[in-house]
Formats: C-alpha cells, structure tokens, sequence
C-alpha cells in the first residue's frame, strides 16, 4: 500500500494541491477585477482577434456556439478564450493577489456594507460591458438573473420545507399576467386595454409597483397549495402543486381579456438589465436571511420532523403558510420581470418545460442552500444556451448531466451551505 509521501509525491496530485492552493489566496475582488479587465481588452480588440483567428465576429457565449455549430472553427474559438479571458484573469489572479488581498483588507475595515457594494458595483459593471457587446448577451444575463430568483424561491420549499412543490411556472405566470395587465392597461396604447391611462414617461416610476403586484397574486394563488399542504404531504402535494399549474395555466388560455391561447403584448420595455440585476440582489438578500431567521429554521424543523417540530411549540401550519407565499411572492416577482424582459407572455410558456427547467435548477445547485441555488440556475442558464445550437440533442446531454450530479451527489453540487457574503469579501491568507 502507497504511504501518504508518495501519494503526494504523485505530478497530478502535487499539481491539483498548488492550483488548489494558489485559487485559495486570491481574494474575490481580483476576479471581479480580472473579470472586468478582460472584459475591456475584449471590448479594446475582441473584433480584430477574432478576425485574425478566423472566426467572422468576437464569440458571443464564449466560444461555444461557434464550436458546436462549426467544429472547424475550434482552433480558434478556444484560442480566443484563451487569450481574452482565461489569461488575463489568471495573470492578475496569480501577479496581483497579495495587492489585491490588502486591498480587500482596508475595504472590509473600512466598512463591511460599502465593501459589499464595491464588489456589487464591480460584477455590475463586469456584467454590463460584456453584455453590451450584444444584444443576445444582454438577453442571457437578464434571463440567467431572472432564474435565479425563481431557483431561490422554488429552494424555500424544496429544499428548506422539505416539501416537492410543482406550482412555480402557475406562481410565475400569475406574476407575469399581473405585472403586464397592470402597465399594459396604464401606459401603452394596445387593441385589448385600449388608450392608455398615464403618460409612459412616468411608467419606469411604477414598475417596481408592478412586479410587486405580480408576486401579491402569486402570493394569493399560492393559497391554494398552501392550505392543502396542511393535511398533505410528498407525492400528494406534489400532485396538488401540478394539478395548481395546470389550471393556472388553463385558466389563461381561456381568458380573451388577457389575449387567451394568443398570448398578451406589448409590454414597455423597462426591465432593462439595472432593474433585473438590482431585483436580484435584493431577493438574494431577502431570502438569505429569510432562511437564517427563526422562521427559516423553523422551516428546517418541519422538514426533518414535523411531529416533533409541533412537538417543540412551532407552529407548523403558519410555518408551512408563510413559506408557501414568500416563496410564491418572489416567483411572481420572476414572473413579472420575464415578461418585461421577453415583452410578449404565453400561458404555453409556463408548463411542464418550464417546470422541468426550474427543478434542474434547484437539485443540480443544491437543496437548502443560498449559494447552491445561485451556482444551479447560472449554471444550467449558461449550459442550455452553449448547447442551443444541438437543437434536441442538447435535451439528452442536460438531462444525462444531472442523472450523474444525482448519482454521485444526490443532494447537489452545493448543498446545506449558509450564504454569508462577509465571508465572501474576506482577504485570503
């Protein structure tokens, strides 16, 4: 049998070791920063490098949908990866990190909110430049924003109840038909609502009173998976949850005012990606310390025991009430920004694909954690669309995908862990 020295002495291992160990000192100011630097130098010679590599434009998703739609253009593609992100990120990651460390360390004395809101301010800024280089881009990171507000929500009952819940695409097209009922009606001439009512110059004013009125009707519907889930438990609230989407989502095809089977239009163009972003990282906010709170540790207590958690006082049936509507409220909030971003909303849209998307989401990040949520919606956001051009081809490779995330990690990729982002701001030592 091998002794510890030699296992260690092994190429492969000594290597995963140092680059285990150099990631680990660098702090998470100089990958914003880097991010951002590369960024630029795409922005500054993205274009002629391309060119110069033979592809027709700079990659607008990294390279990949040109080398799955060309596999002659590979070379190329990875090459300009290579030189636009991964070096320059690397080079300052591994040149500046003790700079970067004591800069990180002056922040956080400095003040721990302004130090969250530098590094807020920088992936804002990271995100901002690389998706105006296309409007494709900017409709990615809007959607990926999107989602993981949907994947946090959906994680409150999943993961933190412990329950099975498949009423989040009926939460989100009740957020969605909300929110566009209530600006399409008031600011834009449409052939269903008529003239409108306000000047749409003041429209942006309101729209977050939109997106709040989409998540209070969410909010309402998940009443009635909320009372159910009472007496109920597992497969038959996950029954419960399907047979509240279909409904919702017959009931809209079947509503004319609201465009029926056709679908509604014309929404004004005002979740812009600010918007999404800043909704975003108030839903992070809001639901991390939802789930560290008494109640989200009360959640907790019903998911391991609910007899023994009525047992210890806690009253279950108001925990399991609340969660059901908090997490509902923010899937119409989802909603509502899905239907700004898109501008066009479809009952079709919210069923069982959109059901199927959102639980990859969840369990392929991980059960009962902040980060998990984050990691599982970005993650599989970024992967449909690497894969878009396989066309049915890249709905046997996710699904493929996850069936091996759940047989050597059946809880997820990042599961049970707290969401603390003063740890995150930290210098490395």
């Amino acid at each position: 049998m091998e002794s510890t020295s030699e296992k260690l002495s092994s190429p492969s291992m000594l290597s995963r070791i140092n680059i285990r160990a150099w990631v680990s000192k660098v702090p998470l100011l100089g990958w914003l920063i880097g991010a951002l630097i590369a960024v630029g130098l795409e922005m500054a010679i993205g274009t002629p490098l391309a060119r110069a590599l033979g592809l027709s434009k700079a990659p607008t998703l990294f390279g990949f949908l040109i080398m799955l739609k060309k596999p002659l253009l590979i070379p190329g593609a990875a090459l300009y990866l290579l030189l636009i992100y991964l070096l320059p990120i690397g080079l300052i990651a591994r040149f500046a990190a003790a700079a970067l460390n004591r800069l990180a360390a002056i922040l956080a004395d400095f003040s721990t909110v302004f130090s969250i809101l530098i590094h807020l301010a920088l992936l804002y800024l990271a995100l901002h430049l690389w998706s105006g280089l296309s409007d494709y881009r900017v409709l990615v990171v809007k959607l990926t924003l999107i989602a993981v507000i949907v994947t946090l929500s959906l994680n409150v009952i999943n993961g933190y109840m412990g329950e099975f819940s498949c009423s989040h695409p009926g939460f989100m097209a009740l957020g969605a038909y909300a929110a566009s009922v209530f600006t399409v009606s008031l600011f834009v001439n449409d052939k269903l609502f008529g003239v409108a009512v306000l000047p749409a110059a003041i429209g942006p004013f309101f729209f977050p009173i939109a997106l709040f009125l989409g998540g209070v009707a969410a909010a309402i519907g998940a009443m009635v998976v909320a009372i159910p889930s009472f007496r109920t438990r597992g497969d038959y609230l996950a029954i419960i949850s399907l047979a509240f989407m279909f409904i919702v989502k017959s009931l809209i095809e079947n509503l004319e005012v609201v465009g029926g089977p056709r679908g509604l239009g014309s929404q004004p163009d005002w979740a812009n990606l600010p918007t999404v972003f800043v909704t975003t990282v108030i839903c992070i906010w809001v639901i991390n310390n939802f789930v560290r709170s008494t109640l989200g540790k009360a959640l907790n207590a019903v998911r391991d025991n609910e007899m023994a958690a009525d047992a210890m006082t806690v009253n279950t049936r108001r925990t399991k009430f609340l969660a059901f509507l908090f997490a509902a409220f923010w899937a119409g909030v989802a909603g509502g920004l899905f239907a700004h971003v898109l501008r066009y909303v479809n009952p079709s849209t919210f069923g069982i694909q959109k059901l199927a998307e959102v639980l990859a989401m969840v369990y392929f990040g991980g059960l009962n954690s902040v980060y998990g949520a984050i990691v599982g919606a970005t993650s599989i956001s970024l992967l449909g669309e690497a894969l878009r051009p396989l066309e049915i081809f890249k709905w046997i490779i996710i699904p493929l995908l996850l069936i091996l995330v759940m047989i050597f990690r059946p809880t997820g990729l990042i599961a049970f862990k707290e969401f603390d982002a003063r740890q995150l701001i930290q210098p490395k030592k």
